[in-house]
């Protein structure tokens, strides 16, 4: 396994690859790697000859008063664990200066995606996103791959992403994996060993209470008032936690909708705070006719 910490050297070592007639996958990760995260490496090597995992803290999608200084960082212990799943052939470590060589505020060029980034996470996460498309068409440029791995967990980011490669002409195939769930259901994430015992044990009511959203939906309900309602009242009653949103958009342009219409997917997601934790989770639906 490669260890890769220049974006020249990471373009030259993808053009050698490119050249030998390679597939070229890449799983953008900022650490802390979990197995979510192998779930992706592992279905990146189903998908292509070879996988480049990148890791990144990326400054410019953490807000002034988010955890960017106390993200958790495990390089070592990431390293071990990737080299362990022989599934991925090289690893891209930039530095912060590295891919930010004028430093953030010396950054003159950004990605910016209009409109997706309005509701949701976007509403309350102000400028993250321009941070994540920034920082991922760096990485696509870096490691030129033929196809992009993302986790549905980030079910905004998935889309925007999507949306921006299409809109673009990137050239990039985006594969989004579904979501790697604990045994009771929470949902992998880096930030849940943040979590106190007691909140890691209620941390599980916002899926089961996304799973009863999902549901009603299923048996014909297209209210989405009432199925938030409906959420709300199961994480209120299951867990000690502050709900930040509730939501349900449509896929396309992740607008909440009025009416859940038949024929259509939408997206059902939530953010809440146990103490100063931030959790996101979420499920897709497609609605059909109802019964």
């Amino acid at each position: 396994m490669e260890i890769i910490r220049t974006v020249n050297d990471m373009q030259a070592y993808a053009d050698q690859q490119r050249c030998a007639g390679n597939k070229l996958a890449l799983v953008p990760t900022m650490g802390a790697l979990h197995h979510g995260h192998f779930a992706l490496a592992t279905h990146a090597a189903e998908i292509a000859e070879h996988v480049t995992v990148s890791i990144f803290v990326n400054p410019t999608q953490f807000g002034p008063n988010e955890d960017f200084g106390s993200y958790p960082r495990t390089v070592p212990e990431d390293l071990a664990k990737l080299e362990a799943t022989r599934s991925v052939d090289a690893v891209f470590l930039p530095a912060v200066e590295e891919m930010y060589p004028r430093t953030r505020a010396g950054q003159k060029a950004w990605v910016r995606i209009e409109d997706l980034d309005k509701h949701l996470c976007g509403r309350y996460r102000e400028g993250h996103f321009l941070g994540v498309t920034t920082v991922v068409t760096k990485l696509f440029n870096a490691c030129r791959p033929h196809v992009g791995v993302f986790g549905l967990k980030d079910a905004q980011q998935f889309l925007i992403l999507r949306r921006m490669v299409e809109d673009l002409n990137a050239g990039i195939e985006l594969v989004g994996v579904p979501t790697v769930r604990e045994k009771d259901g929470l949902a992998a994430s880096s930030r849940n060993v943040y979590l106190t015992p007691e909140e890691r044990r209620q941390a599980p009511s916002l899926y089961r209470a996304l799973q009863m959203g999902k549901a009603v939906i299923e048996r014909g309900e297209r209210n989405p008032e009432a199925v938030k309602r409906l959420i709300t009242a199961h994480i209120n009653e299951n867990a000690g936690c502050k709900i930040q949103y509730v939501e349900v958009v449509e896929t396309d342009e992740i607008q909440p909708v009025r009416q859940i219409e038949n024929g259509s997917e939408v997206l059902i997601a939530l953010a809440a705070f146990f103490g100063d934790t931030r959790l996101i989770d979420n499920v897709f639906v497609d609605v059909n006719a109802g019964p």
